[in-house]
């Protein structure tokens, strides 16, 4: 055999290996992502038994997911919008059904979930039963229509950043604050310190910028004016008949005038709109 047929022996082996080589890693990268579930489909809201998908937003809004064992008293906005997804992307659901039973919570959660209705293509009900105010009202606002009971608590929109002040209690204990701070502001609001005339000053600056902003957000919600809304904006609550008098809501109901509404809207008889629960 001459040197060259033997560099071509050697040549053709190698590519012949390589291929091998190549083809051992396709097959065994597509066994473990199997095996690993990335080729499974994306779970389903729906066994195709119903049609809306009913997504509680229950308890004190915040932040990040909602924890097992805070169902009911805690809900998180990541939860919440992950729901809102999940919904868009069964092809058997035909809308969205928001019960709400939130005191409020953090405003921008509630903004983060506010915008994830807002730009969902679902139709949307937002259901307040027993309390929708504050973070609740402004999330309940973005649906394309809310209904209430005549005994909900709804509304509440204001801001607050009130807090316990332990100065006395400190002394009393013979506790001293020590400030330090690299900047005069630094540690302004600490309920271990007394709140300065400026401090306060820079505090209620916030507040105002929060509620302006909140007002806005609910005028656009309900497709009210900014003066409207900033009529009611006091930071009291009232019963689903006088929020219904004020075009907080758009009617008075139940789950039962949901699923009116939606066999309205998809043009469907009545007992063909299913919650999935």
């Amino acid at each position: 055999m001459t040197t060259f047929e033997k560099i071509g022996w050697t040549l053709g082996l190698s590519i012949l290996f390589l291929a091998l080589f190549s083809t051992s890693l396709i097959i065994w990268g597509n066994w473990n992502d199997e095996w690993n579930g990335y080729y499974a489909e994306a779970p389903l809201v729906s066994d195709g038994s119903c049609n809306i998908a009913v997504i509680p937003v229950m308890g004190e809004i915040g932040i990040g997911y909602t924890p097992e064992e805070t169902v009911g008293e805690f809900v998180g906005a990541d939860s919440v919008v992950a729901d809102i997804a999940l919904a868009a992307s069964d092809p058997a659901i035909a809308g969205i059904l928001l019960q709400i039973d939130s005191p409020g919570g953090t405003p921008v959660a509630a903004e983060i979930i506010a915008s994830a209705i807002k730009n969902s293509e679902l139709p949307t009900i937002a259901l307040i039963r027993e309390i929708g105010t504050s973070a609740g009202y402004l999330v309940a606002s973005a649906a394309d229509m809310i209904l209430a009971s005549p005994f909900s608590d709804v509304g509440s929109i204001g801001v607050t950043m009130s807090y316990l002040e332990n100065v006395a209690q400190n002394e009393q204990d013979g506790l001293r604050y020590v400030p330090l701070t690299s900047a005069i502001y630094k540690d302004y609001g600490s309920p271990n310190k007394p709140l300065t005339t400026d401090e306060r000053a820079l505090l209620e600056r916030d507040l105002k910028i929060y509620h302006d902003h909140f007002v806005a957000l609910v005028a656009e919600n309900r497709e009210l004016s900014i003066t409207e809304v900033a009529a009611l904006a006091d930071g009291s609550s009232m019963p689903g008949s006088l929020a219904l008098e004020h075009k907080l809501i758009d009617r008075l109901g139940d789950k039962q005038t949901a699923q009116e509404i939606f066999a309205k809207h998809l043009e469907i008889p009545e007992d063909e709109v299913v919650f999935c629960e």
